[in-house]
């Protein structure tokens, strides 16, 4: 592939080290695919109509424009020791950063950002902007959070839907790329009781539940081996809630993938209520990816 002519990684930045690590694992993963890195800084400071160029009789290389440049060029550079030879380029935009970096989504081939950056609350477990883009971006985001591994498997949660199979569809892609196994988990729990008995509690015939449930995932994954030459596929059925069950298996992956909405989320929401517990909660990378809006 000519990665001059194909969509970008695009890593966003704001000088944390959250959003340095970022860098690091965006210009990894560009790197993997082949394609050029694009460094972003959302500058927010003209729509709030403060000055960003320095005061008259402030010393040179003052104002906030040139701190974005600096804090843009360190990001380049730190792109640059992590895969050297890779086509890097730095933009400062003007906008608010989750606003920019769903601007650059149409175009983009991956959108990665750190968990929580200098705009986090610390409070947060995760950063607001890096759930305003997962919601938002119309390609895959990846957010640099948890521990990095490079020799466990990906992980993917799948549930049936349309969503799950484009999460598996870029799991086993990133799973062949790294060289490592893909690991393919369906979290159930037990059908709810309703009608006259439900006051009673229910005995379920957990072999035949555990078979229907192995059924669905063993659909969802169906071809997956042919379209992705190489991949090496393991899967299992766990009962439990899916946002917990994705996130303890995380703790032996090196990176987790999610659909933007599956299965039993509530209508409306642009960010289901498993991705976004996986986001929060999961002790490696995670990536989410949303089918088209």
């Amino acid at each position: 592939m000519n990665s001059a002519n194909s969509a970008a990684v695009v890593v966003g930045v704001d000088g944390s080290e959250p959003s340095l690590r970022a860098v690091r694992l965006a210009a990894t993963e560009a790197a993997r695919r082949h394609r050029p890195l694009r460094v972003v800084h959302g500058f927010i400071w003209p729509l709030l109509h403060v000055p960003v160029s320095p005061a008259p009789d402030a010393p040179p290389g003052g104002g906030l424009r040139h701190q974005a440049e600096e804090l843009v060029a360190a990001a380049v550079a730190e792109a640059q020791a992590t895969a050297p030879g890779l086509t890097i380029s730095g933009e400062i935009i003007d906008g608010e950063a989750a606003a920019v970096l769903v601007g650059e989504s149409p175009t983009a081939a991956l959108i990665v950002l750190g968990g929580r950056g200098l705009g986090g609350f610390a409070s947060l477990v995760l950063g607001s902007v890096a759930v305003q883009v997962a919601a938002y971006a119309d390609c895959p985001v990846l957010v640099a959070r948890g521990a990095e591994r490079s020799d466990e498997p990906v992980l993917v949660g799948m549930d049936g839907s349309a969503a799950s199979r484009l999460a598996a569809e870029f799991a086993a892609e990133a799973a062949v790329a790294r060289g490592v196994p893909l690991l393919a988990v369906h979290a159930y729990r037990h059908p709810a009781s309703t009608g006259p008995g439900d006051m009673q509690p229910l005995v379920y015939d957990e072999a035949r539940l555990q078979g229907e449930e192995d059924r669905v995932l063993a659909e969802s994954l169906a071809g997956l081996t042919e379209r992705c030459p190489g991949l090496r596929l393991t899967w299992r059925s766990v009962h439990g809630r899916a946002g917990a069950v994705l996130a303890e298996a995380s703790e032996s992956a090196q990176l987790v993938v999610v659909g933007g909405q599956g299965r039993g989320e509530v209508t409306g929401l642009l960010l289901g209520s498993v991705s976004q517990s996986v986001l929060h909660h999961a002790r490696c990378p995670v990536a989410v990816v949303r089918g088209p809006r």
